[in-house]
């Protein structure tokens, strides 16, 4: 009988579990030892095209990337001054906004809130869509007070935190030292009624929120990316992100979004290379970019999924659809001859250099750049508890069925 020589599996995403990283550890040399260890005690080999992804959690932790809620405060006292601030669409969370936002208001006279509705930017919802609708608000046009959505919609509790962000966003700002006023809007137009001078905390549309205040007279705008971008005091700092990206770390200190990814990205290439002679590409990857079904969160909450990555991730797939292929063009063959046509077709696609993107024959692939979608791969292998595999090793992702 005929040996079945065929490979069975496809991509593989491990974890790979590393020691806690420290300020000044050596990350590529750690990350490298860690992986050819793994490589050892679980008996896999190291391949051409296979995928080290590391969480910008760690970067950050080597590079000693943290700052103090009094260094984000200067920064917008110098930025603002005694003036009323709009703090305009900040994201709902205890970990990505609350630290940010004490750093904020304590370096503020008065801040006017405006939360977007009926959730926020990556989908935390303050108001039930249903109700909005059946209450008559239109989102698109009306103006909430705080006083008018305590009316209308009560005191409504996250359905993950338990927590009031309405409430416990107040009293945050009143207990770092500020006066508040808190009003609903989803028009950044809105906020100009009260204050011409806006600190906008939305994370994937902040230029066009610049862009319509600063055309329709507001005096000063800033987003997160324009505070810490440079050292307050001593501290951490990203020139390109600013505070998006970050996370608290204590009740005092933020971590912020990795900088010189791409040295890190270099030294683990470099490295595998001298030590395997494989081309094993690399990446630093934050937030994958996927929705949860239930809570209907966008998990997407980092200004990037990856901040860096060797040169071969670059791009998206250009992949068909088995299905579409088995069901349409070889729909009269089976068996062995419907396997060796389609492995043909998958050939010839990979041999020319033109892009499939708009053909009936890739509907339903959906091609995302290559970094999102390894970056939401490791996301969800790592998870954001205590597996302790700050570390993803993936193969197999660059084969296909001719493989």
């Amino acid at each position: 009988m005929k040996e079945n020589t065929d490979r069975m599996v496809g991509t593989v995403s491990r974890g790979i579990r590393a020691p806690i990283i420290r300020k000044g550890d050596s990350l590529a040399e750690i990350v490298v030892d860690c992986v050819l260890r793994a490589s050892e005690t679980e008996h896999f080999e190291i391949h051409d095209k296979d995928v080290i992804a590391v969480t910008e959690a760690v970067v950050a932790r080597a590079q000693g990337n943290y700052a103090n809620i009094k260094d984000i405060a200067q920064d917008v006292h110098a930025k603002f001054g005694e003036e009323t601030v709009g703090v305009l669409f900040p994201i709902l969370s205890r970990n990505r906004f609350s630290i940010c936002l004490r750093g904020i208001a304590m370096g503020c006279k008065k801040i006017v809130l405006m939360l977007s509705y009926p959730s926020d930017e990556v989908g935390n919802h303050l108001i039930d869509p249903d109700l909005m609708e059946e209450k008559g608000v239109n989102p698109w046009s009306d103006v909430l007070t705080e006083e008018t959505y305590r009316e209308l919609f009560g005191y409504r509790k996250h359905v993950f935190t338990g927590v009031d962000y309405v409430a416990y966003y107040k009293e945050l700002i009143q207990n770092a030292g500020a006066e508040v006023e808190i009003i609903f809007a989803n028009n950044p137009k809105a906020i100009l009624s009260y204050t011409k001078h806006i600190l906008t905390c939305d994370i994937h549309t902040r230029q066009k929120t610049k862009k319509t205040l600063l055309a329709n007279g507001a005096q000063t705008v800033y987003a997160l990316d324009d505070i810490l971008t440079h050292s307050i005091n001593g501290s951490g700092y990203n020139d390109t992100y600013g505070l998006l990206g970050s996370n608290k770390a204590t009740e005092e200190t933020i971590k912020l979004f990795p900088i010189h990814c791409e040295e890190v990205v270099r030294a683990i290439h470099t490295s595998m290379a001298e030590k395997t002679g494989k081309n094993v590409e690399v990446m630093v990857y934050g937030d994958g970019a996927f929705k949860d079904p239930v809570g209907k969160i966008w998990e997407l909450a980092d200004p990037v999924v990856s901040p860096a990555y060797t040169e071969g991730l670059e791009g998206t797939p250009n992949e068909v659809k088995l299905k579409y292929l088995a069901d349409n063009d070889f729909a009269d063959l089976s068996g062995e001859e419907l396997k060796e046509a389609i492995k043909q077709y998958i050939h010839e696609k990979d041999v020319k250099a033109d892009s499939l993107v708009g053909t009936m024959v890739t509907q339903g692939t959906t091609p995302r750049r290559l970094t999102d979608l390894l970056g939401s791969l490791a996301d969800l292998t790592s998870g954001s508890g205590d597996k302790g595999t700050p570390i993803i090793y993936i193969q197999g992702y660059f084969d296909n069925y001719t493989k």
